[in-house]
């Protein structure tokens, strides 16, 4: 006889339990982080209430929707804005949270059907996308801007007539952008963690894709715990700390995975144009300011700072010393260098294909007058973007060489004795 907390009915209000307890913790988490990075960024001091939509619209962004900017100055003026930005420390403090919540109860088994994930999931993939158009349907606001607050201010005394800005979330778009990031967050749970149990026609793909997922995560966290020891120090010992604090808390992320990259020898393209800017390095800022499309990679921020050459070596050690030993460390022993060579190698390149497609920047807001050219000096633009196949190729081939020295490193630290067939959900 079964106990009744085997029972379908119970494991179905289970899910449902622990969904919704991680969908809340997630969301709260995220709106305390873009909520903390808004005001330091100045959002508080933003006319008509807008703070608390403001800081909606960054959790809208951070868990893949799509926020749309418009303004305007009267008749006579009208305004163009887009933006396409993913605050990426708001979204990885909700991905944690949701992600361990998802792995809590799965643990301690080395096998699970696919209809038992598929019950665990369904239940978090419902509520988060709840949740989400929630938030998105709060997340417009048009306010009046008034001389002084910003450079669209000087609109109004050009115009006699005080300028607005507003935004509004693409409901369409942000419900597919929302379905595809928590999916991916659920797979990429289940593929890093060794203690997740999977259905038993994949398990054997177990050696190959956990340890080298999991050391890349590990990897990917060790940049963004040093983005913030660095970010901390600025804040405390070169002023503009308020500004310093709304990159740690916005976009922090964005900018330790793309030094991450650059330090592989990778390159990104981009411009700061105007008034305008997002809160980046002012060695970032001073290489991409112009009015051309600049490549970025460390020898073009070398030739500003030398210091720059420092994400190499930086880069090198973690990999060489770091992820490649972790990962042969929590392979089993019979696997050869090659294939780990190989495993890390790809594991690498998709982390930084990803990365690519998500820390990109493409901001900009231009003012036309009577509907013909640009009123000067109040227009401007961010853009960031990768050079895709430079950096996944390079990633590939740091990941394959991290993974063939890490594997003949790794040797004297495993224990001696016999090979036994490797327990995926052991510890």
């Amino acid at each position: 006889m079964s106990s009744p907390s085997t029972t379908p009915a119970y494991r179905a209000v289970t899910a449902w339990r622990d969904g919704f307890v991680a969908v809340v913790a997630g969301f709260a988490v995220m709106f305390a982080v873009a909520s903390a990075g808004a005001a330091c960024a100045g959002a508080g001091d933003l006319p008509g209430g807008a703070f608390p939509r403001v800081a909606a619209a960054v959790v809208v962004m951070a868990a893949g929707g799509s926020v749309g900017v418009s303004g305007g100055a009267g008749a006579l003026a009208g305004a163009d804005a887009d933006l396409s930005v993913m605050p990426l420390s708001v979204a990885l403090a909700g991905a944690l949270i949701v992600g361990c919540a998802f792995l809590r109860p799965l643990r301690g088994r080395a096998v699970a059907g696919p209809r038992e994930l598929l019950g665990r999931a369904v239940p978090f993939v419902v509520l988060w996308l709840l949740a989400l158009m929630g938030t998105a349907l709060a997340a417009r606001q048009t306010f009046r801007l008034l001389p002084g607050d910003s450079p669209l201010g000087d609109i109004g005394e050009l115009l006699d007539s005080a300028p607005t800005v507003g935004f509004e979330t693409d409901l369409p778009l942000t419900f597919f952008g929302g379905l595809l990031w928590i999916v991916g967050l659920l797979a990429v749970t289940l593929l890093v963690s060794r203690r997740a149990p999977l259905p038993a026609s994949v398990l054997r793909f177990h050696t190959a894709v956990r340890p080298a997922a999991f050391a890349t995560l590990v990897l990917l966290l060790a940049y963004v715990v040093l983005g913030v020891v660095t970010g901390l120090a600025v804040a405390g010992t070169r002023g503009h700390a308020e500004r310093t604090l709304a990159v740690v808390l916005l976009g922090l992320p964005n900018l330790a995975w793309i030094a991450l990259s650059l330090g592989l020898g990778g390159a990104w393209e981009g411009r700061v144009q105007g008034p305008f800017g997002l809160p980046m390095p002012h060695l970032l800022d001073q290489v991409l300011r112009g009015p051309e499309r600049t490549t970025v990679d460390v020898s073009t921020l070398a030739r500003q700072d030398s210091r720059a050459w420092w994400l190499v070596v930086v880069a090198a050690v973690l990999l060489l010393l770091g992820t490649g030993v972790l990962a042969a460390v929590r392979s089993p022993a019979g696997v050869r260098p090659w294939r780990h060579a190989l495993h890390l190698g790809v594991a690498l390149a998709l982390a930084v294909l990803t990365v690519c497609l998500l820390a990109g920047v493409n901001a900009g807001f231009g003012l036309s007058l009577l509907g013909i050219g640009d009123v000067g000096g109040l227009g401007g633009r961010v853009e960031l973007t990768p050079v895709l196949w430079r950096n996944t190729g390079l990633a590939l081939l740091w990941g394959a060489v991290a993974g063939f020295l890490g594997a003949l490193m790794a040797r004297p630290l495993r224990h001696r004795g016999p090979v036994a067939s490797e327990d995926p959900a052991g510890p």
